[in-house]
């Protein structure tokens, strides 16, 4: 589905009409498109919201979506209010509203109606549901959603529907774990209620959460009730499994009716605060702009020009992405929901966020929240820590104050250690540093499987006993050895330099797996055997479904593990058979196809040919190469499920020019930039330096490969580049060639 051209049309249009045909005020805005990543699996949502905001106002035309939202599905089921952006599994949805006409109808498919006429930019989407002839819009400030219903001539039929009940899940979780919900009619005007919802990656019954919500009607509604198991009711109150409340309006031709609704994790009047300070008036134009100022307000800490005009729209859509999750938690009064059901919490001088698939987001999009955006890097940061002694174990893949359990690793170090060496350290690093040796240690271990057995032996057999289920025994192990890298380098930081040591110690366990005869890492058992067969392509199954990944490994292949020693490259090297023999392996991955742009364990792999002197420009023609193959300006521009921004993070780095393959290592490896002139604003609260800017000559999509590097006024021969010399500031210039130099 092609909407570039069409969206930057309508916004200039509708910008324009509103501002009475002043002069367009928005920077990078304008080029941004909500609907990428709404196909081939990008698992996004093209939805209203502001960066980092808990509300998002969003279409459902898929209900066992991950975002709700699929392009080309043919009925738009409702509006939901909270939704997770490129996750891999559905969640969330929750408080659905719906316009409608006629005799009002309620069911797991029903209403629903088919559209026309979408159109989205950030924190504004509009589509007209062509079976009821309502023109629907939506925007939204941090807590809550401000919907405009636009109907022709009704009388008495023109109806809102409030769906308590309606969730993101699968069919088979959603009768496997039908949570419970409520609504309540106060008046002609307003509704407020409960939604929960859950299972999340490994569906359990005490993994959920409940939503309130409060919504107020612009206009009196001349006929309400509520509804149960589908049956309609004159009912003011309703809890169940399946509830809701609707309205019914007299409405003139071309009338509109605004909803508003304010969400809460605490209370239903926490929800009502959060509605009545964010959005207190009926002007939807009003927090449409605000939204829109607040999005090119964040967009715009990145400038960039020069390159294909298509470029840029793909990268301030890529930002837009990454600045999606983590999501502001706290009401407005401070108050949140304990992790792990902890009960009701204050936050203390910080921002809580939610939403923490950190197996994915710490590879590449908290570099670059703490690069670029680093005071909330260090409130999710602080959010991190609390979430440890709140739950007792620092989170894996948090979700609404829940932890999933989801994926494997202790990333939670990575993204920990990343922003105190990179000098966000105003948080409570005993307490940080506290948890994270808990979760590195072997006792009592329930969160972190076989750590005991990886600190004991070096590596986690494949038939593991004794700490249960470990999914992935090659993938957990190699996870494990980054984990005790960052851990080191945490410790060293702080001073602690014996518990440094100690921690080194179990960086090289990686090398424990690798098998010199087939020159892969591979399973073990608790004997010390290879497990048998071996196919360094079998994706299929080291758990009892088949996107689970090949025996040892984590949704993934013997060949995707190859290169996963960000913290030992050199050591990797040298078990491979040295720098020939790397390069040699790591061309083969990507020309034989076994290079894989959706899994987060590849996204280093380009960049590891600047590691070997004399091939950095294989890292140049790789990184440029995909580029232009995965990432695009339309609803297919990702290349697989988003992970909350990794990918778009990937695309963001790669194509300014440089990227951060070990993080806590401070040091970006060069690439090969896509535009003339990129400028990063410093945020001296943080870093003591002037903006960056990151010049190239000579650059076009034939010039790929770098001839020069000079930094501040200085040639170097380095294909690194520190962080202290990025957030100094000053001017990186790049010359660009079309022949590689070797």
């Amino acid at each position: 589905m092609e909407k570039t051209g069409f969206l930057l049309r309508f916004f200039l249009i509708l910008i324009g009409g509103v501002c009475q045909a002043q002069a367009n005020p928005y920077g990078p805005v304008t080029l941004v498109n909500p609907f990428v990543g709404t196909a081939n699996g990008g698992n996004t949502f093209p939805g209203a919201l502001v960066p980092w905001g808990m509300v998002s106002v969003s279409p459902h035309n898929d209900l066992q979506s991950p975002s709700g939202y699929i392009s080309g599905r043919p009925f738009i089921y409702g509006f939901g209010h909270i939704h997770l952006s490129g996750t891999e599994f559905p969640d969330l949805g929750s408080v659905v509203l719906m316009p409608t006409t006629g005799p009002i109808t309620v069911g797991s498919d029903s209403p629903k109606s088919s559209y026309s006429s979408e159109a989205a930019f950030p924190g504004y989407y509009k589509t007209r549901l062509t079976n009821f002839n309502v023109l629907a819009e939506m925007t939204a400030s941090c807590r809550a959603g401000f919907s405009r219903y636009t109907f022709s001539a009704q009388s008495g039929d023109a109806n809102i529907l409030i769906n308590a009940s309606q969730r993101l899940t699968t069919e088979t979780d959603r009768e496997k774990f039908p949570f419970e919900s409520s609504v309540k009619i106060i008046s002609s005007h307003e509704v407020e209620g409960s939604s929960q919802s859950g299972g999340f990656g490994r569906p359990r019954s005490d993994n959920q959460q409940t939503l309130y919500f409060f919504a107020e009607f612009s206009k009196a509604a001349e006929k309400m009730g509520t509804w149960k198991d589908g049956s309609l009711s004159s009912g003011r109150e309703q809890k169940g499994k399946d509830v809701g409340a609707f309205l019914r309006f007299s409405t003139a031709e071309g009338e509109s009716i605004e909803v508003k609704v304010g969400l809460s994790y605490v209370s239903v009047e926490n929800a009502k605060l959060n509605l009545e300070t964010e959005i207190p008036n009926w002007d939807f134009e009003s927090v449409m702009h605000a939204a829109l100022n607040q999005w090119d307000q964040q967009l715009s800490k990145i400038e960039v020009s020069g390159g294909q005009d298509q470029d840029r729209r793909i990268f301030y859509t890529a930002l837009y992405h990454a600045l999606i999750h983590p999501s502001v938690f706290n009401d407005v009064n401070g108050q949140y929901q304990g992790m792990g059901h902890s009960g009701i919490k204050t936050v203390n001088n910080y921002v809580r966020y939610s939403v923490f698939p950190l197996w994915a987001t710490y590879r590449t999009l908290h570099p670059l929240l703490a690069l670029v955006y680093p005071q909330e890097e260090l409130d999710m940061v602080k959010s991190l820590v609390e979430m440890g002694k709140e739950n007792q174990w620092l989170p894996k893949w948090e979700l609404e104050g829940n932890e999933t359990g989801d994926m494997v690793g202790d990333p939670a170090v990575s993204v920990i250690a990343e922003a105190y060496l990179k000098g966000i350290t105003e948080f409570d690093t005993a307490s940080a540093y506290a948890e994270i040796q808990k979760s590195l240690n072997p006792q009592d271990n329930h969160l972190y499987e076989g750590m005991k057995s990886f600190t004991q032996d070096g590596f986690i057999p494949h038939d593991e006993k004794e700490q249960g289920l470990v999914w992935g025994s090659v993938s957990t192990s190699l996870e494990y050895s980054l984990a005790f890298w960052n851990l080191a380098q945490f410790a060293k930081g702080l001073g602690n330099d014996d518990d440094s040591k100690r921690a080194m110690n179990h960086i090289g366990a990686y090398r424990n797996l690798y098998d010199p005869s087939t020159h892969f890492f591979r399973a073990k058992n608790q004997d010390g055997s290879f497990i048998q067969p071996f196919d360094p392509l079998a994706g299929c199954c080291d758990q009892d479904w088949p996107g689970s990944g090949g025996p040892g490994y984590v949704e993934g292949t013997a060949w995707q593990y190859l290169f996963t020693v960000p913290q030992d490259v050199e050591g990797l090297k040298m078990i491979l058979g040295g720098d020939i023999t790397f390069t040699k392996r790591l061309q083969e991955c990507f020309d034989k196809g076994y290079y894989d742009a959706t899994n987060v364990e590849d996204l280093n792999d380009a960049y590891l040919f600047d590691y070997v002197p004399r091939s950095e420009w294989l890292t140049q023609k790789y990184v440029r190469q995909m580029m232009n193959q995965y990432y695009g300006p339309n609803a297919d521009g990702i290349p697989g499920h988003d992970e909350a921004g990794t990918l778009s993070a990937w695309y963001l780095f790669s194509a300014m020019g440089f990227y951060p393959v070990c993080p806590t290592s401070l040091t970006y490896q060069l690439g090969s930039p896509l535009f003339q002139r990129v400028e990063i604003q410093i945020d001296k609260a943080f870093y003591p330096g002037d903006n960056l800017v990151i010049k190239t000559l000579n650059n076009s999509p034939k010039n790929i490969y770098l001839q020069s590097v000079v930094l501040k006024g200085i040639p170097t021969k380095s294909f690194s580049i520190s962080h202290d010399d990025l957030t100094r500031g000053g001017t990186l210039l790049l010359d660009m060639g079309s022949e590689p130099v070797q």
